[in-house]
């Protein structure tokens, strides 16, 4: 029999073993059946039994690494679960933290505290409150996290919890039966950090796709005069972020912001800008394709009116013309493409839409402005009858050193997929360190190609 014992011991064993074997017949009876009968024991005739512990305080951990959640619900609940012992009461202190989804009432209410569980209790359950927007195709995420539990000892006179580690002692001064005991004390497990992805709400969705299909969106989004473009380029509006609410959390209508001094400011700076993309066909004239015609006509002459100001202005402070094809003249046109990611990285819930922007123009850069412009050259020195001919120089190095930079640009993508959890975005300090990284990568090619253009070394290809 086993006496059950309160205190965590190591796992203790015992032996059962068979022996001195006796013949129970008698030997009259032996004598009478002229036969001796013969016993021995086996093979396995000893048992070994091992007394498992139960009284560890247990091993805390989450289920999952990640969940979802409708953000309809208004609240999520996250199971921690306790296993291999339950003995005792322990406290685990949790807390939530900030991903792209930002508490403060923003996206969820923080939520932090201690998580009791009793004895014999085996789970427990962290609640945090959901702040339901209602956005259409949502999907923002934040974390929580659990700390190292405490088990507790007993509670004061006063009120106040006595926990066992208030008396922890060097376990070089521990007897052999005390450090066998603190083995015993409540720990972590392999999972402390949950992901919790917020999604929209499936209702929500439906009701707007229903609303999309039988709503013209043309006529939601075109403009349908050239008076009402110009109306709007010359009014000063007041700037913010597109995806604020419109109603405040008691549900009244937020009050209009007038336009700040910065936004003057803004105004007077681009209303030259805004007076000639002004002239731009309405886009619900043709379908729209006046206005997508009309646009790349418009931004193609802007294109070249920036790569002529950047000649001029390289020439005039002494740049080789390669130096400022690659710094000048690509800054001056990539700027644009580089809003417009910015415009797709914060309106798409994915990374697509943002870097296929930057890929997508670079090829029509390459494809389609070189092949176009040096057909258009090569066609006509033909018909002179004369040979057209454009010299590398170190055309060469400069694209294998893109090449390489582009590769390790992509390869810290990958890196941030599963460090961070997200390509863009994400905590303040991993966009910071990887703006800065991605920006020396850029100075470093302008260094390395300069420095060939300048005749500092010579290229090995």
């Amino acid at each position: 029999r086993r006496v059950h014992g309160d205190v965590f011991e190591e796992d203790e064993h015992f032996s059962v073993k068979l022996s001195n074997l006796r013949n129970s017949v008698s030997p009259e009876m032996e004598k009478s059946s002229n036969q001796p009968t013969l016993c021995r024991l086996g093979n396995d005739f000893e048992a070994t039994i091992t007394i498992l512990d139960d009284d560890h305080c247990g091993v805390f951990c989450f289920e999952n690494e990640e969940i979802s959640v409708s953000e309809s619900l208004g609240q999520v609940e996250i199971k921690v679960a306790r296993h291999s012992g339950a003995r005792g009461t322990v406290h685990i202190p949790y807390s939530t933290v900030d991903g792209s989804a930002k508490g403060g009432g923003l996206e969820y209410d923080d939520s932090f505290g201690e998580l009791e569980f009793s004895n014999d209790q085996t789970f427990g359950i962290i609640t945090v409150n959901l702040i339901d927007h209602e956005e259409y195709e949502k999907s923002e995420h934040f974390y929580i996290e659990i700390g190292n539990p405490r088990q507790v000892l007993r509670k004061s006179s006063h009120g106040s919890i006595i926990y066992e580690e208030d008396f922890e002692r060097d376990e070089n001064k521990m007897t052999d039966e005390e450090l066998i005991a603190s083995q015993g004390r409540p720990k972590l497990g392999a999972i402390t950090r949950i992901k919790v992805t917020i999604t929209e709400s499936k209702e929500f969705t439906g009701a707007v796709d229903r609303l999309l299909k039988s709503t013209n969106m043309g006529e939601l989004l075109s403009t349908s005069s050239w008076k009402e473009q110009f109306i709007e380029a010359l009014s000063v509006s007041a700037g913010g972020d597109d995806d604020e609410d419109d109603d405040d959390e008691g549900g009244e209508e937020r009050q209009e912001t007038p336009p700040s001094t910065m936004d003057y400011v803004m105004h007077i700076l681009t209303v030259p800008w805004k007076l000639l993309f002004a002239f731009i066909p309405p886009t619900n004239y043709f379908g729209g394709w006046a206005c997508f015609v009309v646009s790349i006509c418009g931004i193609g002459m802007l294109t070249a009116v920036i790569g002529d100001l950047a000649s001029h202005f390289g020439c005039t402070v002494g740049l080789k013309d390669a130096m400022t094809a690659i710094s000048l003249v690509a800054l001056g046109t990539s700027v644009p493409d580089t809003f417009a990611s910015k415009v797709a990285a914060v309106g798409d819930k994915t990374a697509d839409a943002s870097i296929g922007n930057v890929t997508g123009s670079n090829a029509v850069n390459v494809f389609l402005g070189i092949g176009v412009a040096w057909s258009v050259a090569a066609i006509y020195h033909a018909i002179k009858g004369d040979d057209f001919e454009v010299h590398p120089g170190a055309l060469g190095f400069s694209v294998t050193t893109f090449c390489i930079l582009a590769t390790i640009c992509i390869a810290t993508l990958f890196v941030r997929r599963y460090t961070v959890g997200c390509e863009l975005g994400g905590p303040r300090k991993s966009k910071i360190i990887t703006s800065i990284f991605f920006f020396c990568l850029w100075l470093v090619y302008l260094a390395l190609s300069g420095m060939v253009t300048y005749c500092v070394f010579k290229p090995p290809f």
